[in-house]
């Protein structure tokens, strides 16, 4: 390995570390808490070492949500994607997101739920990336719900999505795991509803 190879792979590794780190943070704290500093000491990766990798805080921002969404398409979507289409891969991913949910996976529960309403409002490449992850769920709602047989998958996802949010607060705010039941039970009648 030449010298331009090792430092290209301690840069992915630190940029790697640092962005699970961010997306942690987020959970917990909101994208907005994230700083240099917080980050190399959480880390015990340098400050350097950080805006060598990531020029600007806005940059470890929008590599946090990107890491967030690598995250969650290992851990909920892709072992799901061998079901089949509609009400199947449906029930499938709802198993996944309550796992997920149990697993800790982040410390502040959903990094979607979490940074959704932080976002929500705001502007810039930080807002268009987490509005981006969210509309890609919501999209893969709808088109399981569209596969189903659903008259609405719009709304259907909405309803949905509104479960699980609503489900991942309660156990962030009352550490109530049974929320997570009654989100997935209530999310599957929407296929049986629609």
């Amino acid at each position: 390995m030449t010298g331009t190879d090792g430092r290209r792979a301690r840069g992915d590794a630190t940029r790697r570390r640092a962005a699970r780190c961010a997306a942690d943070i987020a959970t917990t704290h909101g994208l907005d808490s994230i700083s240099v500093g917080g980050l190399a000491t959480a880390t015990g990766l340098s400050k350097s070492g950080i805006l060598t990798v990531f020029s600007t805080r806005e940059a470890i921002q929008v590599a946090a949500v990107a890491e967030a969404r690598r995250v969650y398409v290992e851990t909920v979507v892709a072992p799901v994607w061998g079901a089949a289409p509609g009400r199947d891969r449906l029930a499938a991913l709802l198993d996944a997101w309550v796992d997920y949910q149990r697993a800790g996976v982040f410390p502040g529960g959903c990094f979607v739920a979490a940074t959704s309403a932080e976002y929500g409002r705001r502007d810039g490449p930080v807002a268009d990336a987490v509005r981006a992850l969210k509309r890609e769920w919501l999209d893969l709602l709808e088109g399981e719900l569209l596969v189903a047989g659903v008259a609405d998958p719009a709304e259907g996802a909405f309803r949905i999505d509104a479960y699980l949010v609503a489900a991942n607060t309660r156990r962030q705010l009352f550490g109530d795991d049974s929320a997570l039941e009654t989100a997935r039970r209530l999310a599957l009648a929407v296929v049986g509803s629609g």
